[in-house]
């Protein structure tokens, strides 16, 4: 066996214990616009005359796309990660600039290549993750690199400007992860019906905002992309 061909098999082995890799699509990388550091927090507009929701858990979730890169990026595979132990609360005005909402969920239940969420992702999510390939990608996912869940339990979503008008509307949200914090403007479509009310909507953010290191082996060779596509329905019942 010639140097290259022993080069190819030892990388294709360490792939397979790290990331084990599948065909598909790789998503071109879209540029993101620089993330502004969080201003001072907001004052909390009036509650007065305001609707009180409650997340609703079991009808809410978060979709966290993930995308594989580099020059070998074939011989891995895309991710999608879902939050579904979603909590929180949506105060909805009349007045939508004097709305707020505060949503968070734990990352050590952060569900890794469900079935049903990579089918609804799209084409460049195909197929079933093997069982241990998925709890290879879990363990990498928590360690103190990425998420950190030993000592940052949570990841916090809180609304700090609301503008629009129903259904559309423009919610600069601070996201915290870890210990960073950063403000992005997020479109959300809000519907209301009799005691239902449903937030959806997708946003970009990078990795490195949040002092996350994107998983690299083979000096980049193959690689997580820093940029990560989140895709939210919220589902809040009135109380």
């Amino acid at each position: 066996m010639s140097k290259l061909q022993l080069c190819k098999v030892s990388v294709v082995m360490l792939l397979g214990a790290l990331l084990a890799g599948c065909p598909g699509r790789v998503r071109p990388p879209v540029p993101v616009p620089p993330v502004p550091t969080p201003t001072q927090p907001a004052e909390q507009p009036e509650s007065k005359g305001a609707a009180s929701y409650t997340v609703d858990p079991a009808a809410s979730d978060v979709n966290i796309l993930v995308y594989r890169g580099g020059v070998m990026a074939r011989l891995g595979h895309n991710h999608v990660m879902t939050a579904k132990s979603l909590k929180g609360a949506v105060s909805l005005h009349p007045d939508l600039a004097q709305s707020s909402f505060e949503i968070e969920f734990p990352v050590a239940e952060l569900v890794v290549d469900d079935a049903q969420a990579r089918q609804a992702a799209g084409a460049d999510f195909p197929g079933e993750i093997p069982q241990k390939d998925r709890d290879g990608t879990r363990k990498n996912m928590l360690r103190a690199e990425v998420l950190d869940a030993e000592h940052f339990a949570s990841i916090q979503l809180k609304s700090i400007q609301v503008a629009g008008s129903l259904p559309s509307a423009q919610v600069v949200t601070r996201i915290t992860i870890k210990d960073a914090s950063r403000d992005i403007t997020v479109p959300v479509n809000i519907v209301t019906s009799a005691n239902r009310l449903t937030a959806a909507g997708q946003f970009d953010i990078k990795q490195t905002d949040f002092g996350i290191k994107p998983f690299s082996i083979g000096l980049g060779a193959l690689e997580v992309v820093d940029q990560l596509t989140v895709k939210f329905n919220i589902v809040a019942q009135k109380q």
